[in-house]
């Protein structure tokens, strides 16, 4: 990321090069990942409804939190509303998480890892998204399914389904087609962190400082806490699990949030700042975090 960073800053690299890599990452090598990840594992290893039930409800209470919150005292349209929940409470785990579980915690946490980045995209970006176009269609007709329709076809969630299958029907993949794409999963990690730094390099901050600085809390701090207490209290996951799910809820706030507030044109300032300042911070929390949990 440091190195993505100072890339962008010095202007090594064209001014596409994040949006070229990003869209590598998430198109091509993230769903060669995650199909091939998932294409050699039971069903039973990938729905762990503890694990969910921990990554999921940790999200579900931010969510809520962060738009009753934004009702009371950011006040807005639905839509941004919408938003700021969704800014407490979707971690980048795809960019930064599963490239950090992955790298400290080894293929143990490949399962863990991706189960989170799914849950992210596949539940509350669609959740979102229903709650700005009830917004937008007041007074209009309701039109839900074409962006929902784009969300659920992205690649990663066709990756899913795919792999899932593969495993379903016990298919033994041929050595050729595996090599392909574990060549290709390979390239995430770097380029995930790389893109990320890029991305930061290109962004601003600046407006709205109370709103930001709140984010920054809730998705730092509350929401690894929410998820450490049903880890550890209410589920009592074992192993590496409950600290795959509290490092992943620890993470900044994800890119797709920017990219949904741009497509509504709200919220897209804020997001922005958010995303950068928590990730900024995120370098330190996150290390203090491992020390903890490694106690």
């Amino acid at each position: 990321m440091v190195a993505g960073y100072i890339t962008g800053r010095f202007k090594l690299l064209p001014a596409t090069a994040s949006e070229v890599l990003s869209r590598f990452v998430f198109v091509i090598a993230l769903p060669a990942l995650i199909f091939v990840s998932l294409s050699s594992i039971t069903l039973a290893e990938f729905f762990n409804w503890r694990y969910i039930g921990v990554l999921g409800g940790g999200m579900l209470a931010m969510f809520c939190i962060g738009m009753t919150v934004a009702r009371w005292i950011f006040p807005g349209s639905l839509t941004a509303i919408s938003l700021h929940g969704l800014t407490a409470m979707y971690s980048s785990t795809a960019y930064i998480g599963l490239p950090l579980v992955l790298t400290v915690f080894g293929d143990a946490a490949r399962v863990p890892g991706i189960i989170g980045a799914i849950i992210t995209g596949l539940v509350f970006s669609p959740l979102a998204i229903v709650l700005a176009e009830i917004d937008r269609s007041r007074g209009n007709r309701f039109r839900v399914w074409p962006p929902l329709f784009h969300v659920l076809t992205r690649p990663p969630i066709i990756a899913v389904v795919a792999g899932l299958s593969v495993s379903a029907t016990g298919i033994d993949l041929p050595l050729p087609v595996t090599t392909f794409f574990e060549l290709l999963g390979g390239a995430f990690v770097p380029c995930a962190l790389f893109a990320a730094g890029l991305f930061i390099a290109g962004c601003s901050v600046h407006g709205a400082t109370a709103e930001i600085s709140w984010l920054v809390f809730a998705k730092l701090f509350l929401h690894p806490l929410i998820t450490w207490w049903l880890a550890y209290r209410v589920f009592e996951l074992e192993g590496i699990l409950p600290v795959v799910a509290v490092v992943q809820a620890a993470l900044p706030s994800g890119v797709p949030v920017f990219v949904l507030a741009q497509q509504y044109k709200t919220f897209v300032t804020r997001s922005s700042a958010a995303i950068v300042v928590s990730t900024a911070i995120s370098v330190v929390t996150l290390s203090a975090l491992f020390m903890f949990l490694s106690r």
